[in-house]
C-alpha cells in the first residue's frame, strides 16, 4: 500500500478566517478536479472519497490567514492519478479569489508502522437525528460512548478498505488500541450551501483524537489508509486529517 501526497505553497489573496478556512481550500481542490473530465467523472462515480486535505498552515495566533502571505497545506491520497493530475492543475487554478498555489512537491510514501496517529483537523463521526430531523453527530455531550466511536471509525475505514483494495477484513476487531480525546469542547468545520440562491452555513461537529493502532497486520493497514482518505468522514471537506508518529 502506498500513499501518494501532495505539499502545497499558496499565495492568500485576501484574509480568511479560520472558519472560513475548510470551505475555501475545499471548493478550490474540488473545482480544480472538476477542471480534469476524467478525475470529475470518477469523483461522482465514488460514494467514498478517496483523498483528505489539511488545512493551512503555520496557524495564526488571531484565527486569521493573512493576505499577502504564503501557507502550505497538504493533500493525500491513494490515488496516483488524482495526485498526478493534481500536481498539474492545482497551479493553473489562478481565478480563485482567495488564494492561487505557487508550488507543488509530490511525495509517495510506503507503508510504515505506525505507532500513533494524531488528528490535525476535527474527526466527524454522524450519529441520530434529533426529534426535530437535525444531523447530530458524535461529541461527549451528545452520545459520551467512546466504544461506539471506535466502532464506526473501524467500520468506516473498513468499509474503504474494502471499495479500494477488495479486502474484506469484517471479522476483524477494532484497529484501535487505545483512543483518547484532546479537545475540551467539540470541534467544528463549517462549509457554505446555496439553495435556491439563499446561502446556508453548515457546521460539522467533531473532536481531535489521539490513537494508538493495534500492532497486527490488518489494523496496520488501517491506520495507513486512514493517513490517505481521512479519519472518520467528510474527508472532503477537511474533516479527519491524520499525522502520525512512526517507529
Amino acid at each position: 500500500m502506498k500513499i501518494f501526497e501532495l505539499k502545497c505553497e499558496a499565495y492568500l489573496k485576501n484574509f480568511i478566517e479560520l472558519k472560513e478556512s475548510f470551505d475555501v481550500l475545499s471548493k478550490y481542490i474540488n473545482f480544480t478536479i472538476y477542471q480534469s473530465k476524467r478525475l470529475d467523472l470518477e469523483n461522482k462515480d465514488k460514494s467514498i472519497n478517496n483523498y483528505c486535505f489539511s488545512n493551512f498552515y503555520p496557524t495564526e495566533s488571531d484565527r486569521i490567514y493573512k493576505k499577502d502571505k504564503i501557507y502550505k497545506f497538504v493533500i493525500r491520497s491513494i490515488d496516483r492519478e488524482l495526485i498526478n493530475e493534481l500536481e498539474i492543475l492545482l497551479c493553473k487554478n489562478t481565478n480563485n479569489i482567495f488564494l492561487k498555489v505557487l508550488n507543488v512537491q509530490k511525495k509517495v510514501i510506503d507503508q510504515f508502522f505506525i505507532h500513533e496517529l494524531y488528528s490535525a483537523t476535527p474527526v466527524i463521526v454522524s450519529d441520530k437525528r434529533d426529534e426535530k430531523g437535525k444531523q447530530l453527530f458524535w461529541s461527549l455531550h451528545y452520545n459520551g460512548d467512546i466504544l461506539s466511536l471506535q466502532k464506526r471509525l473501524h467500520n468506516n475505514l473498513e468499509k474503504k478498505l474494502k471499495q479500494f483494495y477488495q479486502e474484506d477484513v469484517s471479522e476483524s476487531t477494532s484497529f484501535i488500541q487505545e483512543i483518547e480525546l484532546k479537545n475540551q469542547k467539540p470541534q467544528s468545520i463549517y462549509f457554505k450551501t446555496t439553495k435556491d440562491k439563499k446561502e446556508k452555513i453548515v457546521r460539522l461537529i467533531g473532536n481531535k483524537l489521539r490513537i494508538v493502532p493495534n500492532k497486527d497486520v490488518i489494523s496496520q493497514k488501517l491506520a495507513f489508509l486512514s493517513l490517505a482518505v481521512g479519519l472518520g468522514e467528510k474527508s472532503s471537506l477537511g474533516g479527519g486529517f491524520c499525522l502520525s508518529r512512526g517507529i
